[in-house]
């Protein structure tokens, strides 16, 4: 207890330096509260994000900050710190203030009781991002059979292109076609092209807005 005492006091003399914003995009933010964590019933699902939840990775839920916002969390009762995105939305019990994953809870050494009294301190406002569209045509081990699925694009008058890549050490050749800003566009050709017999699917990129 003293020990909680002697961080969250120090956590109250710094905050009159820093200020106390209550706006969630602002640096300054930060709040005391309850946290949990969640884990292996969400593993492998998406985060409100978008993004598949890792259970053993480092990130957090909150209900109101920016997704991609970045925060330090302390546990005021060991002192103990740890950096995470937050990529999902949540806790929705009683009064929680965030949920970290499994693995920021580890670091936290917060596991074994479930629940800690934290301190939420915003460090990094989310980047802004744009996205891309690509119609994929399938990725092949075969090089050949990439190269037949792009003649058949070129035959109906489209210029695609074969990107060769590597996931989890197979090496793959992606049959891509056409780079849009917009996703209806991307829709509209892939329905066009599916009239004529050949199935896609809209891939996006991220892509760092330059500020």
């Amino acid at each position: 207890m003293k020990t909680r005492n002697l961080v969250l006091a120090l956590f109250m003399i710094s905050s009159l330096f820093l200020g106390c914003s209550h706006t969630p995009s602002s640096t300054a933010w930060q709040e005391v509260g309850t946290a949990s964590w969640y884990g292996k019933k969400f593993h492998g699902r998406p985060t409100a994000s978008g993004e598949i939840y890792d259970m053993f990775g480092l990130s957090a839920a909150h209900k109101t900050l920016p997704l991609g916002t970045r925060v330090r969390v302390t546990n005021l009762d060991n002192g103990r710190s740890v950096d995470v995105p937050i990529n999902d939305r949540g806790p929705f019990v009683g009064r929680r203030i965030i949920d970290m994953s499994y693995g920021a809870a580890r670091k936290l050494d917060m596991v074994q009781e479930g629940l800690a009294k934290v301190h939420v301190q915003v460090i990094q406002n989310p980047r802004a991002y744009t996205y891309t569209y690509t119609l994929q045509f399938g990725a092949f081990t075969e090089r050949d059979n990439a190269v037949a699925m792009a003649d058949k694009l070129t035959d109906i008058g489209y210029s695609p292109d074969i990107e060769k890549t590597d996931i989890q050490g197979r090496q793959f050749h992606r049959v891509r076609l056409g780079e849009f800003q917009s996703l209806k566009k991307a829709q509209n050709l892939a329905e066009a092209i599916r009239t004529k017999g050949l199935v896609c699917v809209i891939v996006s990129q991220k892509q760092q807005q330059e500020i």
